[in-house]
């Protein structure tokens, strides 16, 4: 799943080595000098690009005497083609419905959970998630959900009370909407809206959920957008836009104007996981950092930075409290335990269903 955060981050498509400097590692990650141990070690990151914080890298290679070589990707899909060609990296962050595949297709390695002793910083919410019930292969990075962001002077939230993610029907709207370009997404609101699973594979409700979208790209003159509907809509340049709640949490903090909405027809509830593939060099250096991205101070400067919900308890808590960095961003914190919100799961029907029909919505078809 794609998310972008328009903050200080360079975009960078190609490797980037990263070398040490910054801030001193935090107390409840490993404090031993692992230089010796681990001699002039590299890490293989492979991430969403924009999808880090600011000295998570640099702290880790001082800590451990190592080098990050960080390469980006921006879909599960390219990341998935990558590894099925045989390249190697040592951590890679997917979404949960590619974790799901990975596991059935043998792809992941097991976690060495004894050189992961943070992983009792997890918030509950976040853990032993459907995908991977025990946290055998994952461990969670990032997590949020799908929602819409609209500019509360000029959007009525009694609409988005009563119609949901039908208001992206709503002639009222009309031309003042951004939809965001994914497929996956995309039917995601379609089938909420109908009352159906986003993770359905019945023929009939999929091609109900085409003819509504058909329908909003017929009669609402939508703008489909990636990464820029962040600075568009912190620049008030639409009413109202799809988003992932971290992209709305950091459009929030710019334009007070802006708020946040999930509808009671319940949305996609994402979770972003480290894992270590098959393939890796040097496992032992990734449950090595897996551990240091869950200790508090990494996890913080992650969530400051990116402005995603952190799977630390701790680190959660502190963002969301009186002062904290998002507090009183209806954005920054998912909502849990909601019985119509669902995860995406690996669904072989969907997957080459909807790529065909989303390229019919967009050409008007």
């Amino acid at each position: 799943m794609k998310k972008f955060i328009a903050l200080t981050l360079s975009a960078m498509i190609i490797a980037s080595v990263f070398t040490g400097c910054g801030s001193s590692a935090s107390s409840d990650s490993s404090t031993n000098n692992e230089s010796a141990a681990n001699g002039n070690k590299t890490l293989k990151l492979y991430n969403w690009g924009e999808y880090i914080g600011d000295n998570v890298i640099s702290d880790f290679e001082k800590q451990y005497g190592v080098n990050v070589i960080s390469e980006y990707y921006d879909s599960n899909e390219m990341m998935y083609t990558k590894l099925q060609a045989g390249d190697e990296y040592d951590v890679i962050i997917p979404s949960d419905y590619m974790i799901e595949r990975l596991i059935k297709e043998g792809m992941l390695q097991k976690l060495d959970k004894s050189k992961i002793p943070n992983l009792k910083n997890l918030y509950d919410g976040v853990k032993n998630l459907a995908f991977d019930p025990d946290n055998t292969y994952s461990v969670p990075y990032f997590w949020g959900s799908v929602g819409i962001v609209y500019n509360k002077n000029n959007v009525d939230k009694a609409d988005l009370e009563k119609e949901g993610f039908g208001i992206l029907k709503d002639t009222k709207y009309k031309g003042k909407i951004y939809m965001y370009d994914s497929e996956r997404d995309s039917f995601m609101i379609a089938l909420k809206n109908l009352g159906y699973s986003a993770n359905t594979d019945n023929e009939d409700e999929i091609q109900k959920a085409y003819k509504w979208l058909q329908e909003v790209n017929d009669t609402m003159d939508p703008v489909y957008v990636t990464d820029e509907v962040i600075d568009n809509m912190a620049n008030g340049m639409k009413d109202i836009a799809v988003s992932y709640s971290g992209d709305a949490a950091y459009i929030i903090s710019q334009n007070p104007d802006m708020d946040y909405y999930c509808p009671k027809e319940g949305t996609n509830i994402w979770c972003d996981s480290m894992v270590i593939p098959k393939n890796a060099e040097n496992p032992e250096l990734a449950n090595e950092f897996i551990n240091y991205v869950l200790s508090y101070d990494a996890a913080y400067n992650n969530s400051e930075t990116v402005g995603y919900a952190s799977p630390n308890a701790d680190v959660l808590k502190d963002m969301t409290s009186e002062g904290g960095e998002y507090a009183n961003n209806n954005a920054y914190l998912p909502r849990s335990g909601y019985d119509k919100d669902e995860i995406y799961t690996d669904n072989e029907v969907l997957r080459q269903k909807l790529s065909e029909l989303w390229i019919k919505v967009k050409a008007g078809k």
